[in-house]
């Protein structure tokens, strides 16, 4: 039988997983299994184009293609962001009653994280049919996470509460 500290310092750690590190997984998750779509770029399409004649009627095919293609771009650049940022949460652990400094080793292990997870992303895609690993992809996934935290740091610079 557990001693109650035993207990709860069991129930601390479930706790401080699902609080900290549960989203992590669940966006890594979600990331894996958009990335094992075979057919991703065509449901995308399926949406994205009709919805791009709809709205601008003259527009070529062509142009429809590219504006799909940043499209897509642009949510791997998201996908990336948000995961650098549910990183750098779990990692600092930021507090309401006492604001830590930003650091930036916390910063850099949460962008190393993304991009190994990027890469591990399109690695994965070698085994999904219609899929092509590409390393700009990483590049953009890193950015994505660079951008995250960019954006992360800035606002903290701007909102940052004053002294009385």
């Amino acid at each position: 039988m557990h001693s109650p500290t035993v207990r709860q310092n069991g129930a601390g750690l479930a706790s401080h997983f699902i609080r900290w590190w549960l989203p992590v997984l669940v966006w890594m998750g979600l990331i894996f299994t958009a990335s094992a779509d075979a057919k991703s770029y065509q449901h995308s399409s399926t949406l994205f184009e009709p919805l791009l004649r709809w709205l601008f009627p003259q527009m070529p095919q062509p142009t429809i293609e590219l504006v799909h293609h940043v499209f897509r771009k642009c949510g791997h650049l998201t996908e990336y962001a948000v995961l650098a940022l549910i990183l750098w949460r779990a990692i600092h652990k930021p507090d309401k009653i006492s604001s830590r400094a930003w650091r930036w080793d916390e910063a850099g292990l949460a962008l190393a994280v993304v991009f190994l997870y990027a890469a591990s992303d399109e690695l994965h895609q070698i085994f999904v049919p219609t899929r092509t690993p590409l390393v700009t992809d990483v590049m953009i996934d890193t950015l994505g996470g660079a951008l995250g935290l960019a954006l992360l740091w800035t606002a903290g610079k701007i909102f940052k509460p004053r002294p009385k």
